[in-house]
């Protein structure tokens, strides 16, 4: 005879496996590690378009933007830690703060930062700066060239782009590379900023292709000086990373658009 609690049972038992994942999954994503894409070239050439990775939540705090859709249900900031100098942070961008951008931390509260001639200096002190290797990458669906005078070819025959690329490193030892790919471009020269009490300066490594702290917060565009609160976590990991070529109805494509050499990317 067949047992009729056996199916409410099972179902019981399905739900109750359904919320303890939900939980698990908010639990993952709002206190441990998030996942974030790179949608724009501002961190070549850290980061590029099509580049997978995981934010860490610990380092900073937990605030309201910890949570998925910033339900707000943590007051203020707990377990709250400034960032250093050189952190690759993903926040809220003013003025509205409700999406999410990533930059690298260059000043916070009290720096003096000004930019002359592409060149950033802190406190008036200039930012150790030299001439690099250039960086090229292959040309692709998520990564064309800026202009056709970066393109050339290597020495296998396929087309790359290249673009002239520096190591800055920062008062606290820091270094990093950036790129450069335009004199005189709006942003080489700015004003004096002071970095106001509770608020970062932040600047794309792509010097000539980010909206930053350089210039004034405005809606999906510049984000101005950003308010610590802001924070969502520190890039911890490249888990994965696409050309752009794959194509849904072609598997295989799935594989051979992987560039794998970027996979598990640090950012210590």
């Amino acid at each position: 005879m067949k047992d009729k609690t056996a199916q409410p049972s099972e179902t019981r038992e399905f739900l109750t496996f359904l919320v303890k994942l939900a939980l698990f999954v908010i639990i993952l994503r709002s206190f441990i590690v998030s996942p974030f894409n790179i949608p724009s070239e501002s961190m070549q050439p850290r980061l590029m378009v099509g580049d997978y990775l995981l934010v860490a939540k610990w380092p900073y705090g937990y605030s309201k933007y910890s949570m998925p859709f910033s339900v707000p249900i943590i007051p203020g900031r707990l377990l709250a830690n400034k960032p250093d100098p050189g952190d690759v942070v993903v926040f809220k961008a003013p003025p509205s703060a409700t999406d999410d951008y990533i930059k690298r931390v260059i000043g916070l509260s009290g720096d003096i930062i000004q930019v002359t001639n592409g060149a950033v200096s802190i406190n008036d002190v200039e930012v150790a700066r030299k001439k690099v290797d250039d960086y090229t990458h292959l040309v692709s669906p998520n990564s064309p060239c800026y202009a056709d005078y970066f393109e050339t070819t290597n020495e296998n025959g396929a087309l790359i782009c290249r673009y002239p690329q520096y190591e800055e490193t920062l008062p606290n030892g820091r270094s990093f590379r950036v790129l450069d790919v335009t004199e005189g471009s709006v942003g080489d020269d700015t004003e004096s900023f002071v970095v106001p009490d509770g608020h970062m300066f932040l600047m794309g490594d792509n010097r000539d292709r980010s909206a930053d702290s350089r210039f004034p917060a405005v809606e999906g565009q510049a984000i101005g000086m950003v308010p610590e609160e802001n924070l969502v976590g520190r890039a911890l990991v490249s888990v994965f990373s696409t050309d752009g070529s794959a194509e849904w109805i072609k598997p295989w494509t799935w594989f051979s658009a992987a560039r794998w050499d970027r996979i598990g990317e640090s950012f210590e």
